[in-house]
């Protein structure tokens, strides 16, 4: 039987903010090219993997603010308005301060953390705070405890099995929505 184990979030990647360029400033989007998602481009996002969203911006725009370019497999989770909304990086991205973004760490699946983020949604939206719109914070996620498999192909397993899963959601709605185009 596996080992489980409890933890941190911290423990399993390395969590990172988002931010946005100046929206006055045409040169920090127009024409760019680096993928640049807000909750809002994951709102009606219905897979797993996320490549780009509504918006790029320029290398310009990517200077002139916090935000940074994660690697493929960042798991992207909103921190607010609304808090919950999952996704993996499809490639290399950057997000806007709406965000905590976890890089997974050698030891974690990234499929398994999406899996354990959407299971525990409910968890880490209770923990927000704030009076106009609930917010997360960085280091109220990073201290959230967690249970997870200790072996890295345990967690494989679970996420290949979930995977499967959702693939076949995935295709169905894919069909469904032939049927009504």
């Amino acid at each position: 039987m596996a080992e489980w184990i409890d933890c941190k979030i911290a423990d399993l990647g390395t969590v990172i903010g988002g931010a946005t360029p100046s929206t006055k400033r045409l040169e920090y989007y127009e024409n760019g090219s680096i993928a640049w998602i807000t909750p809002k481009d994951l709102s009606t996002f219905r897979g797993r993997y996320i490549r780009r969203g509504e918006r790029n911006i320029t290398e310009i725009g990517l200077k002139s603010c916090s935000t940074q370019l994660l690697p493929k497999n960042t798991v992207l989770f909103s921190s607010r308005a609304p808090i919950g909304y999952i996704a993996i990086a499809e490639n290399e991205l950057c997000t806007n301060q709406g965000f905590k973004s976890i890089i997974p760490n050698k030891n974690t699946d990234p499929l398994f953390l999406y899996y354990l983020l959407k299971y525990n949604k409910n968890k880490i939206e209770s923990m927000g705070s704030g009076t106009t719109f609930k917010e997360v914070s960085g280091n109220t996620l990073k201290n959230i405890v967690v249970s997870v498999p200790r072996d890295k192909k345990v967690q494989e397993q679970i996420s290949s099995i979930l995977g499967a899963i959702d693939d076949k959601i995935e295709a169905n709605e894919k069909i469904n929505n032939n049927l009504v185009a």
